[in-house]
């Protein structure tokens, strides 16, 4: 096999790497025990072998251009591939060790990921975990992120969805709002009520109720005086607050409902779920590191999502 990388570049790769990692040469030249000038001489040569500028430099910060992030992403997956095959040659595999990015919703996030994560920590100590919690999707081709979890199924066929969860939906409202209004004893009833309106972002479009009724499923338009969009838990706030009737996940109500300040109401309407999918690149390498969260993730949540 012919050598196409010296020894210089490779090592001019690792110092890439690492300045796009801490967005610095200074930062990148203690972590490596070099100049910043020395940093720098590295990142020129790469940028004369490849005929491309990888960096936007300022007095302050530097960035990485489009080139420069399509290149890092090339190169810590190899880089990250060769410190794996030999930590497995060490028999350094039962301790993974290394960084693993994500991005979550909100409601998952501050109810069944972020919960979970100290006790992964405990397990595998050497991984540092860092999480994006937002309802926007990603672009793992911009973004360096490792898998996400999203509701929706990606349009994007390079992208692989497993399921992660089938979350159940449950009418609810405050103890307060039902003593004062009572409860609907059918969906039809929904017309004399507040019903708490979502808007999907993406559309603009209030979200129907979804019931189950002689074996099928049912799609109904509510109406309501409050609306609320972007951030799926703010319907659980109105609620807890008396604004109305709300269809929600179990798992974000099911304290409320065990208190007794919140009601579930509509019950033999039940049985509907959405369902939660883990999103990653199909042709990425996966580390170790990242397949023990994905696995991990998968047990804690569906053992919390059905409690």
């Amino acid at each position: 096999m012919a050598r196409h990388f010296s020894d210089v570049m490779l090592g001019s790769i690792e110092l890439f790497c690492l300045a796009a990692e801490l967005e610095s040469f200074t930062l990148a030249a203690n972590e490596a025990g070099l100049t910043p000038a020395a940093v720098s001489r590295a990142i020129a040569r790469l940028e004369e072998r490849l005929q491309v500028q990888l960096f936007v430099r300022s007095t302050r910060k530097i960035r990485l251009t489009e080139a420069g992030r399509s290149y890092f992403n090339h190169c810590r997956q190899a880089l990250t591939q060769i410190n794996d095959a030999e930590r497995e040659l060490g028999g350094a595999q039962a301790e993974p060790s290394g960084r693993v990015r994500i991005s979550v919703p909100t409601t998952l996030g501050h109810y069944l990921v972020l919960p979970a994560l100290a006790d992964f920590r405990a397990r595998h100590p050497r991984v540092q975990i860092e999480v994006q919690v937002s309802n926007r999707n990603v672009d793992f081709t911009q973004e360096d992120f490792d898998f996400s979890i999203r509701a929706r199924a990606p349009a994007d066929s390079g992208l692989v969805a497993q399921r992660l969860i089938d979350a159940e939906l449950v009418v609810v409202a405050s103890a307060e709002y039902v003593r004062q209004r009572g409860a609907p004893g059918t969906t039809t009833e929904l017309n004399e009520h507040e019903c708490i309106q979502f808007l999907l972002p993406s559309t603009g479009l209030v979200v129907p109720w979804r019931f189950r009724a002689e074996g099928k499923e049912l799609e109904i338009a509510t109406k309501g005086s409050v609306t609320y969009s972007d951030d799926f838990l703010g319907g659980a706030t109105l609620a807890r607050h008396g604004a109305g009737l709300l269809q929600t996940y179990r798992f974000i109500v099911e304290e409320d409902i065990k208190r007794g300040t919140m009601v579930e109401l509509l019950q033999e309407f039940g049985g509907c779920s959405r369902p939660f999918s883990l999103i990653y690149p199909g042709s990425r390498y996966m580390p170790l590191r990242v397949r023990l969260l994905m696995d991990f993730l998968k047990e804690r949540i569906a053992k919390g999502a059905n409690l």
